[in-house]
């Protein structure tokens, strides 16, 4: 009977290594190989846990690891041949870390042909490092101090669809089309809390999701979303735009469906674009909303069925200004699908 449920408990750890398709062999490696300063599951055999352990270097870590965890430790340095081992690598996470891009050794992650997820946030790197492996497609480095982006350093990354770049010190000549070049399947760019002054140039037109909260921009240069045709969430809130620095079609743009202007220092209600569902456009400085100055088809041509023609917002956010309740009925009737108002 206890050969029996030695037996069984064996093949309860290993009936999750099978379906995963991870051999015998590999298996029982991967799990002699685990560090001692680490913790490897049985049942996740693929995984291993360094975080939280006031670790300086690296420990050696097993060949088949897909899932790397590092956080939270005191690491500096990576050397060159840290990982070298550990050619396999999906997911790597040195989130808040010691690790300067000096500590950043040429080649550290040049062997890592399978890596789609680097998680570098809070550490103390100055530029983004470089090389990077071609296979990324999650590049997270919020909160460093990051003035650089090299040039080139994102060429061959046809895969990257996330760029966090949020809580560094980035100004204007950093980001640029030079630096951004190779960006060739962007989704999400994440600008936030920087040192930016204007909006940034280079972008690719693959860009859905913009977030620029934060920095100090003044204004949006006419026409600066034609190079952006897919762009449906615009993150703009805590900067410095005022209405003079909004031109007024600049946001009807047919695939924004989300924007975010608050705290910042508009006099007026921007035109909406008609496919817009949520516009948050609290902590500004407007004294007044009108259907005809506001509404991005005439107030007359809203017929009372729902169709095509009626504007899409469905949330508008306006608190924090000059306004003084009611919202005027000419808005009300050009905004049929409105479910929620924030005055």
């Amino acid at each position: 009977m206890a050969i029996f449920l030695s037996l069984f408990c064996i093949m309860s750890l290993l009936s999750p290594v099978l379906s995963q398709d991870m051999p015998y062999e590999e298996y029982m490696a991967q799990v002699q190989a685990c560090p001692q300063e680490c913790r490897c599951p049985p049942n996740f055999p693929r995984a291993v846990y360094c975080d939280n352990k006031g670790l300086k270097n690296i420990p050696k870590i097993p060949p088949h690891t897909w899932y790397l965890y590092l956080q939270n430790n005191q690491i500096e340095v990576l050397s060159a041949d840290a990982l070298r081992n550990a050619t396999q690598l999906r997911w790597l996470n040195l989130n808040h870390n010691k690790i300067t891009s000096e500590g950043v050794e040429e080649g550290f992650l040049n062997a890592m042909s399978h890596l789609a997820h680097l998680y570098m946030d809070d550490n103390l790197l100055s530029s983004v490092p470089s090389p990077l492996p071609g296979s990324l497609e999650h590049l997270r480095l919020s909160r460093n101090r990051i003035s650089k982006i090299p040039a080139g350093v994102f060429l061959g990354l046809d895969k990257l669809n996330l760029l966090d770049l949020q809580g560094n010190k980035l100004m204007d000549d950093a980001v640029t089309e030079v630096s951004l070049k190779g960006l060739n399947n962007l989704v999400q760019i994440n600008l936030a809390k920087n040192q930016l002054t204007s909006m940034p140039l280079g972008l690719p037109p693959t860009t859905t999701q913009l977030f620029l909260d934060g920095n100090n921009i003044e204004k949006i240069p006419a026409g600066y979303f034609k190079g952006l045709p897919k762009v449906a969430f615009l993150r703009l809130n805590h900067n410095k735009l005022g209405s003079s620095g909004v031109p007024k079609n600049v946001f009807n743009v047919s695939s924004i469906l989300d924007l975010q202007l608050s705290h910042n220092q508009l006099t007026e209600v921007p035109l909406i674009p008609a496919g817009l569902e949520h516009l948050h456009l609290d902590h500004n400085k407007i004294k007044s909303v009108s259907g005809p100055n506001v509404c991005p088809v005439s107030v007359d041509a809203v017929d009372a069925s729902i169709n095509e023609s009626v504007p899409r917002l469905r949330y508008l956010r306006l608190d924090g200004n000059e306004i003084k309740p009611p919202i005027p009925r000419d808005v009300i009737l050009c905004f049929r699908l409105l479910t929620s108002i924030v005055i």
